[in-house]
């Protein structure tokens, strides 16, 4: 799973990748400070299920703090994207190559207005704007692919009586298209039988509701403390009801995890409150009790850099954390307790988790046993969030 932050230059992308992340990152207040797009490691945030069986646990990957656990994903903060850029404008053409590998996309928006559509300093500029061409941009890519290769290809679909949603769905493995989801498009339009006799506006819709659905996306409204952050803020909910949009404060976050990683703070990430546990000279102090009332006691998603990714996860694409476990036994050869949290697709079966952990697990699987009621669980039960599985092999 990869997660790719989106958006125009001077947002707020690298200052939200760096909050995620704690990685060291270069942010600047002009256009295409990110040039390569930048990996790294972020975290959602699980009720972990060490209360359930009374034990403080001891994560391998990750860490637990007062029983959030924090599991790792993968995250992506590229180039920014100026208007045109599916032509190649700005620096397009490596932009969009980044974000193939991305399951979903977390757009990145200045809601406070204070940069224009190139991300160059401005006032008054409407941030509706800015969902509407990358959009716009993002749906001319997928078009484009299709366009060039479409003609040649569609009539070879029709003359041979291939099933179209596996031949686009191997056409197009590079965006990480699943044939369930071309399968979901075909089904919500009436094209024509044949997809040689397609107009371009069919294409188009098709290009368009394809890359909704192979790469969803989630808005953060950033900078939503600052200048007319808020009101745009209540302007964007509004005018797009469909998309999820997130208050955030990318600034806020970093300085919290910064303050918090230094030992000024206790704060867990995506609450609305800290303690301050050092002494702190007055500017510090200033800064920190300002976060705390224009930010987290105005917002019930705190600052919103957790809360964005956890809404990415598993409202977009609803994956399922689940934890080894066994019936009789909770740590493992080392003696840690409940020492792995993995995050698994939507759908997933038991004998999946089995594969997942180990092929020779899947392969030799005869049962799972819950954890929790000690039920035993067939090759096919369907896993649910915050499972705790025990896989038995013969």
């Amino acid at each position: 799973m990869l997660i790719g932050l989106v958006g125009k230059p001077s947002v707020g992308k690298s200052t939200f990748f760096k909050a995620a992340t704690l990685a060291e990152v270069e942010i600047a207040s002009y256009p295409f400070t990110t040039i390569k797009a930048n990996h790294g490691v972020g975290y959602v945030k699980v009720d972990c299920i060490e209360k359930e069986f009374n034990v403080k646990c001891n994560p391998n990957h990750g860490f637990c703090l007062r029983g959030n656990r924090f599991v790792p994903i993968d995250l992506m903060d590229v180039a920014g994207l100026v208007p045109g850029a599916s032509e190649g404008k700005g620096l397009g053409n490596q932009f969009l190559d980044d974000l193939r590998q991305a399951d979903c996309f977390i757009h990145i928006v200045d809601i406070s207005g204070t940069t224009n559509i190139e991300g160059k300093p401005t006032t008054g500029h409407n941030p509706a704007d800015d969902v509407m061409f990358l959009e716009e941009e993002l749906n001319k890519w997928y078009f484009n692919i299709l366009m060039k290769i479409w003609p040649t290809f569609s009539r070879k679909v029709d003359i041979e009586g291939r099933k179209l949603s596996e031949a686009v769905t191997k056409q197009f493995s590079g965006l990480k298209v699943n044939e369930e989801q071309v399968k979901e498009v075909l089904l919500k339009f009436n094209f024509p039988n044949k997809s040689s006799q397609w107009t371009n506006e069919e294409l188009k819709n098709f290009a368009n509701e394809l890359r909704k659905i192979s790469k969803p996306m989630i808005i953060a409204a950033n900078k939503v403390d600052i200048s007319e952050g808020k009101e745009n803020y209540e302007k964007l909910k509004k005018e797009f009801p469909e998309l999820i949009i997130i208050p955030c404060s990318a600034d806020s976050e970093l300085a919290l995890r910064q303050a918090s990683k230094v030992g000024l703070i206790d704060y867990i990430p995506g609450e609305r409150d800290f303690e301050i546990v050092k002494d702190l000279n007055e500017k510090q102090k200033e800064a920190l009790l300002k976060i705390k009332e224009s930010v987290l006691k105005d917002f019930e998603s705190g600052t919103g850099v957790q809360e964005i990714l956890n809404l990415a996860v598993f409202n977009l694409l609803k994956y399922l954390p689940i934890f080894p476990a066994g019936a009789t036994k909770l740590g493992d050869s080392k003696g840690n307790l409940l020492p792995d949290c993995f995050l698994l697709p939507p759908g997933s079966t038991a004998l999946d988790f089995a594969y997942f952990l180990h092929t020779d697990f899947g392969k030799n699987f005869i049962k799972a046993v819950n954890a929790k009621t000690k039920m035993i669980l067939s090759k096919d039960y369907k896993l649910k969030p915050r499972d705790a599985l025990e896989i038995m092999t013969r």
